[in-house]
Formats: C-alpha cells, structure tokens, sequence
C-alpha cells in the first residue's frame, strides 16, 4: 500500500512538473514571439473582421513592460526597440488605460502632421491616394442598413490598403492638424467612420511603450453564426477563405 501511495504521490509531482514547465513556456513563447487576438468590434472593417482571430508578432517593434503579462518586467520604455512604419496593422494598448488591447493602423510616426479634410488624409500636406474600389451595406448598430464605400488607400511610402467610408461628412472627416510628438505615433481605423482613434481624446497620441506588437495572420475567422456546441453548423460559421491570410 506504501509503495503504491509513493507511486501515486510521484506520479501528481511529475504532472504537476509538467504542467509548470508547459506554462512556462507558453507565458514565454506568448511574451517574446507570437500572441494571439481576437478581434471584438468593427473598427477595423475590411481588413479585419469581427471574429477574426491573428497572431502578433512580440518582437517587431522591440518589448516594453506591456510585452509582459501583468507588466511585470520592470522596463522603462523599450528594449531592442525598432521602429514601426506607416500602414503597418498594430496591436497597443490603450493610453490612459493600459489594460485595454486595441488594434488599429499606423498612420503618423513621430514629427508627422496629420489631418483630414472632407474624409480626405493627408500626411505631411500630401494627400493619400484613394480610389473607390466598391460600395455595399452594412447593418448599424442601431440595425438598420447603411451604405458604405470601400477605397483603396495609399500613402506616398506604403502600400495600397483597404478601407470604407460611410460618407466625407461624418464628425472626423474634418479635422485639426495633428503633429506628432517625439515617441508617440498616431493610429486609424481602416472602418473610418466608425472607430475610436488618434482622432478623438479618448485615444489621442500613443506612446512607444503602448505598442505590442504588428499584426501579422489570421489563423482563426468565424461569424457567430453557430455556437461551440452546434458542431453540425460549423461549416457555415467558419470563415474558411480568411484562415492563414496576411494582413496588409
């Protein structure tokens, strides 16, 4: 009976072993590689879908305090710092309350003046190249159906990307310059008129320390159509086209 306790209590000690060293390196893998997200709201809308799900990559940009669960490392600003480029698709937390994750696209890097006028961005006195690629509907958040057009946008050193407007006249399709100060960047949703941003005060500026990381693949896309449990609908609520696509 002895040796049977004995090799019961072993056998906890090893799993428990196990179990410690699997956290380990998953807690390290999720803070120094890849993270994954999920994607809740509509901000970033075509590029990102509600229920997209992406890995980010840890180490793009260098690490902050906020690279670490629970801030726990004590940096200062960044390590291995490298600097992010416009257009680039980033996962940072919020300022003001660094427990929110929110993903949006670089649009100005530090000394940038940046401003719409009549839906139009212009970054340094250039203004973006936009080329309407589609119109289509989308339902409110009240419910009803409003109409949106899809642009093909690009800045003078990025490359073409996508984005919607559900017109020019919406309150942030005329703005103040902004100028970006020395280690904050300023971010936009591809969903212009429908996302909290650099634009309004509740985000502003974000400092380098924000920044996670650069969001590189979908690995995972549903459209809630279907619960975990109702495996028979599955086929229909996974979006099998968005599984393993960059995003650009």
């Amino acid at each position: 009976m002895t040796a049977l306790k004995n090799k019961e209590k072993n056998s906890f000690k090893e799993l428990l072993k196990t179990l410690l060293v699997a956290g380990s390196i998953a807690v390290i893998f999720r803070s120094i590689f890849f993270e994954p997200f999920n994607i809740p709201s509509g901000s970033m809308i075509p590029t990102l879908l509600v229920g997209d799900y992406l890995f980010v990559s840890k180490y793009s940009y260098g690490y902050s305090k906020y690279s670490f669960p629970f801030g726990i490392m004590p940096i200062k600003n960044r390590v291995l710092d490298s600097s992010p480029k416009r257009g680039d698709v980033i996962v940072f937390r919020k300022p003001g309350d660094e427990s929110i994750d929110y993903i949006k696209r670089l649009i100005g890097i530090p000394n940038d003046t940046i401003q719409v006028k009549k839906g139009m961005l212009y970054v340094n006195g250039k203004r973006a190249t936009r080329v309407k690629t589609n119109i289509g509907y989308m339902k409110s958040v009240y419910g009803g159906e409003k109409i949106f057009v899809q642009y093909k946008e690009k800045f003078e050193d990025t490359n073409f990307h996508n984005i919607i407007e559900s017109s020019d006249t919406d309150p942030f399709d005329d703005t103040i310059q902004f100028k970006v100060p020395e280690d904050t960047f300023f971010f936009m949703g591809d969903n212009r008129d429908n996302s909290r941003d650099s634009r309004t005060s509740e985000v502003g500026f974000v400092p380098k320390k924000n920044l996670i990381g650069k969001a590189q693949i979908i690995f995972f896309s549903h459209n809630s159509s279907a619960s975990i449990f109702e495996f028979w609908k599955w086929h229909k609520s996974i979006r099998f086209s968005r599984i393993g696509k960059a995003i650009e």
